[in-house]
């Protein structure tokens, strides 16, 4: 009997130490658990976030809420993310409706640029209209909302920047999205540009500029067709296992 007892007290307190160990918290918003048999054998030497796809997606776009108000939506985008105003999109669009040609904004049931150029002049916003080559987006330093015709739609985005032969778009319908330079200069609608100028006192964010982390969020599609991924080779394997912390060995190369 004594045995026994002896045994269960061990167990307990056994037990007691692997609870505490283990014990489950709460986690802050953002932050999840990764079991080792998600990342591997060997201990994590760096921090993971991990941010929702459709969050991602939409990261710096202001998302239409009709289907007709990408004009407004990328009209904010561009308000909000590279001027920094504080405005939303059914303040812009009723501020379109109330300056600009109500009728035919009702018959063709969107804005046009001059509905925007209207708007913004009305915030003490200059802006401008222009005709431009893809040469001239290369230079461009700043977002510009750009008309797109799609499928036979007429369709306002937000033009980025491009980077090696790719169009980097705020889409405010389908969010972040990426094309090839001559797909998205078949689809420019009449090589229009429409821009808008920061106020003096006012310095412009840089919330939609492309960064050195750029994602993109590419296409599946084109990923399989521009990529040719062969299985990793075993030497590289194993140099990753050694250089996560496996052994407390590292590799440098020099």
């Amino acid at each position: 009997m004594f045995v026994i007892l002896l045994g269960a007290l061990a167990f307990g307190i056994a037990q007691a130490g692997i609870a505490e160990r283990f014990e489950v918290k709460d986690r802050p918003e953002g932050q999840y658990e990764l079991p080792q048999s998600m990342v591997g054998g060997a201990r994590i030497t760096e921090p993971v976030r991990i941010e929702p796809y459709s969050q991602l997606k939409f990261q710096n776009i202001v998302r239409q809420a009709y289907d007709y108000s990408c004009g407004s939506a990328a009209l904010v985008t561009l308000l909000v993310n590279y001027l920094g105003l504080d405005v939303n999109e059914q303040q812009a669009m009723e501020g379109m409706l109330e300056r600009g040609e109500k009728e035919k904004i009702i018959e063709r049931r969107g804005f046009s640029l001059l509905d925007m150029k209207r708007y913004v002049a009305s915030l003490g916003i200059e802006s401008g209209g222009f005709r431009a080559e893809v040469k001239d987006l290369l230079a461009l330093d700043h977002p510009a909302i750009v008309p797109i015709d799609y499928a036979g739609f007429k369709h306002f985005v937000v033009f980025r920047g491009i980077r090696d032969e790719l169009v980097y778009l705020a889409d405010p319908s389908a969010g972040n999205i990426v094309l090839s330079v001559d797909e998205f200069a078949s689809l420019w609608d009449r090589n229009t540009l429409f821009v808008l100028y920061p106020q003096k006192n006012r310095p412009a964010l840089g919330k939609l500029a492309l960064t050195d982390r750029e994602l993109g969020v590419f296409d599946m599609d084109r990923v399989r067709d521009q990529a040719n991924l062969q299985p990793l080779g075993n030497a590289y394997l194993m140099e990753r296992a050694v250089n996560s912390g496996f052994g407390g060995v590292y590799l440098r190369r020099n």
